[in-house]
């Protein structure tokens, strides 16, 4: 169907693009446009103004920061993120699942702050990004503010961005020596919507050479369960100082003592999805322990 009557506004910056924000009631951000625009042709939402973000600038850079720490504009392409090669160098999870991104066509459209700002459950840089300790800078006409993972993803199809506020920024810490991080996941189909996904991150401290060494500290969280990036602290803290070796995978049975209730809809069951989360689970564990001992 056509679309509703509505008001497009292309920015030329973050300020103005959050000032519009502010001003407009009922204005939405329009970045890849992969889901909004087919909400709007399906009548599912209304808004008065569309502000295009994709071609700001100050929005589409990748760059490093002295520490290491990977700084993605809210407006890169899965396409962009993908081919970066200083991002697959010092990032490479980053890099691999936005070149594992459904297709072309999507890729060449879809943006990392678009995957983030709409926070479907299914999506899969929220759980990547939690496991990284990713943080998102914000801008409103107040200033900026910078949120932790679980500050920003608070529900499904919900973020901590306020009234006014536009994503800038996705920042990625420096991954330590000796970290390597695996995911995951179960689809419905092929490119289609995700039962359940994992994401392990492993820090071992390195002694003794390839192969050898203790965790010093782990990440491990399940996505497409809940309505946000779920951490699994008790696996963690179960991960934490143990030696790397196979047995690790072990770890994911500690699922069995968490109170998991996964959500339940059409394409399966509470009972299978949670057996399907501790799957992936087990699965990136494996993955990651693999990686470490190369």
């Amino acid at each position: 169907m056509l679309l509703p009557p509505l008001r497009y506004l292309r920015p030329e910056t973050p300020g103005d693009a959050a000032a519009l924000l502010s001003e407009m009631d009922g204005s939405v951000v329009l970045a890849g446009g992969q889901t909004l625009l087919n909400m709007l042709k399906l009548d599912l939402a209304r808004p008065a103004a569309l502000v295009d973000v994709h071609r700001i600038s100050a929005l589409r850079d990748i760059r490093h920061r002295e520490d290491g720490t990977l700084i993605i504009g809210a407006a890169v392409t899965y396409s962009a993120l993908a081919g970066s090669s200083e991002t697959r160098r010092t990032h490479p999870a980053v890099a691999d699942m936005a070149a594992s991104l459904v297709d072309r066509q999507v890729r060449n459209r879809g943006t990392i702050g678009g995957n983030c700002c709409l926070n479907d459950p299914a999506n899969n840089f929220p759980p990547l990004l939690a496991a990284l300790d990713a943080r998102f800078r914000v801008l409103g006409t107040d200033g900026e503010r910078v949120l932790r993972a679980d500050e920003f993803f608070v529900g499904t199809l919900a973020t901590g961005l306020r009234r006014g506020e536009l994503l800038v920024a996705v920042e990625v810490p420096a991954m330590p020596p000796g970290s390597v991080v695996a995911h995951e996941h179960l689809q419905v189909g092929a490119d289609s919507w995700a039962i359940a996904r994992a994401v392990v991150r492993l820090d071992r401290d390195g002694t003794g050479g390839t192969g050898e060494g203790f965790v010093t500290d782990a990440r491990a969280v399940l996505g497409a369960v809940y309505g946000s990036p779920l951490r699994l602290h008790s696996v963690e803290r179960s991960l934490s100082s143990a030696r790397v070796s196979p047995g690790l995978a072990d770890a994911a049975t500690a699922l069995r003592e968490v109170d998991v209730r996964p959500t339940e809809d059409v394409h399966c069951s509470t009972a299978y999805r949670l057996e399907m989360a501790e799957v992936q689970l087990r699965r990136a564990l494996r993955a990651a322990v693999e990686g470490s001992i190369r």
